[in-house]
């Protein structure tokens, strides 16, 4: 029996030393370094050519305690000679779990990837060309791709989960922007921020973060924006969605030649639908069964003037018709569907008798170009070591999810719909110098225009803060930029914002 157990012992202690061993050697393992490639570029814009020292790899990021959590994954090019407070962009997409080569590619960086809009451009070779509407005219310019996105991964003690929430992105985009700032020396820096889509919501949620810890932005950029996602879903029983919809439903019908005795002015026709929207749409929405079958269908015959969707299609929706439904309908007979980021661009419809589209025209007919012209750029160009695999999406890697919790909803203690508006409310009341400019693209039928004003004009803000937002609107979609008369826009309404801003006294 005592040879039993000193057996039973013995395998025991040796189970516990080889454990001890193997983390002993785990914990000796050394924690990588980031790794950077450096190369010369250039950018020619105003017939001005402009050198830049471009830097892409990664950066060890740490956390609060100075512990490794990730390397940081980023694209940054400096304008070769200029002084060290030369104004400095941090830019990014959005998803969550995009990575930043749209805007990288398609307005922001020194090369531009053209495509054929508002059309599906054909397979490769792609067209990648100098783009003289790069912001790197007028300031250095960092592309950061979240933890999860890109060559972006976690280190250390740190997991995946521990980036992917709105909470939690928040926090390692301020530390890496932080922590980017004193290793390169940019400190003192004049600062931006640039966010497309969720990068906006992101936006609203780093800036006040930021300035929690004393670094704080001389303007923030919203391109294609939400702050509330009441604006984006459509939940049984609120009728916010359908409402800030409508107007992005106008203007589709409106571009489609779907509005009989169509109004040569997309801009006072959205002024009208604004009108309407307001003293017409959601009184009727708001009596809800009370709405009686005569002024129900009054309602739809007006709803179905503006929207191209017929009166009967309306009534049989109970006057609410989601997003999806109208990419579906409005160009049926015609065998088409509509593009949700950008609903200029139509595509094939498989399914004539389907409720819900089955995909997005725009993104299928953009994506490969982008896709692989940046990868191409990013390799071959820039010269990212090609062991490193670049994640175009979080998405795509296992055990993606998304935490929606976010404790500057914590006031109202519930959690169902996050609005990070209010952090962007927060940071301007305590930073009145701050500017905001949103850009809105008319026919975005993934971040809503009218969302946004609706948004904006419920944050409860001085009129003092409030003059300190400017809103511009394109002629096109999400990315507004793909639309060359909007990206000629785009660079000028940019430009414009932060010249104001350095220029003032």
């Amino acid at each position: 029996m005592k040879s039993v157990i000193f057996v039973f012992f013995l395998s025991c202690s040796l189970t516990i030393n080889y454990a001890q061993d193997d983390a002993s050697k785990s914990m000796n393992k050394p924690v990588p370094e980031g790794e950077i490639s450096t190369t010369s570029q250039k950018v020619i814009i105003n017939g001005s050519t402009i050198n830049l020292a471009a830097h892409a790899g990664t950066m060890q990021l740490r956390d609060e305690n100075n512990e490794p959590i990730a390397l940081f994954g980023f694209t940054a090019y400096f304008k070769e000679g200029a002084p060290a407070d030369r104004p400095i962009m941090f830019a990014y997409n959005g998803g969550p779990g995009s990575s930043s080569f749209w805007l990288h590619m398609g307005v922001l960086g020194p090369k531009r990837i053209v495509v054929k809009d508002p059309e599906f451009t054909p397979a490769a070779p792609y067209l990648l060309e100098n783009n003289e509407y790069s912001v790197l005219d007028i300031a250095d310019l960092v592309m950061i791709d979240p933890v999860g996105t890109g060559i972006s991964v976690p280190i250390g003690k740190s997991e995946f989960k521990d980036f992917w929430g709105v909470d939690q992105d928040i926090r390692s985009i301020s530390l890496f922007i932080t922590q980017f700032l004193i290793k390169y020396d940019r400190l003192n820096s004049p600062k931006f921020l640039l966010g497309e889509s969720y990068g906006t919501f992101r936006n609203a949620g780093v800036m006040d973060k930021l300035l929690s810890q004393g670094i704080a932005m001389n303007g923030v950029i919203m391109v294609s924006a939400v702050f509330d996602l009441r604006t984006l879903i459509f939940p049984p029983g609120d009728d916010m969605p359908y409402i800030v919809h409508f107007p992005t439903f106008a203007a589709t019908a409106w571009y489609h030649d779907k509005i009989e005795n169509k109004p040569g002015s997309l801009e006072s026709f959205i002024d009208e639908v604004r009108l309407f929207t307001e003293s017409e749409y959601v009184p009727a929405l708001f009596k809800g069964d009370r709405l009686t079958t005569n002024e129900k269908v009054v309602v739809a015959n007006r709803l179905a003037h503006y929207s191209g969707v017929s009166a009967d299609f309306w009534i049989k929706a109970d006057l609410r018709v989601t997003a999806s439904e109208f990419f579906q309908e409005l160009m049926r007979e015609e065998g088409s569907t509509i593009g949700r980021l950008d609903s200029r661009f139509t595509g094939i419809n498989q399914d004539l008798i389907g409720q819900t589209a089955d995909y997005d025209p725009q993104s299928a007919a953009i994506s490969p170009a982008y896709i692989t012209r940046f990868l191409d750029y990013y390799y071959n160009d820039l010269k990212v070591s090609k062991s490193l695999m670049y994640s175009i999406t979080a998405g795509r890697r296992e055990g993606f999810s998304w935490d929606w919790k976010h404790q500057g909803n914590s006031r109202w203690n519930t959690q169902a719909a996050i609005n990070t508006g209010i952090d962007m409310a927060r940071a301007m009341t305590r930073d009145p110098n701050m500017k905001v400019l949103i850009m809105n693209g008319y026919y975005d039928l993934a971040t809503v225009f009218y969302g946004v004003e609706h948004s904006i004009d419920h944050l409860g803000l001085t009129r003092e803060i409030k003059d300190n937002i400017t809103m511009t609107y394109y002629e096109a979609g999400h990315m507004m930029y793909t639309h060359k008369p909007s990206l000629i826009k785009f660079k000028k309404d940019i430009a414009d914002f932060i010249e104001g801003i350095l220029l003032k006294p």
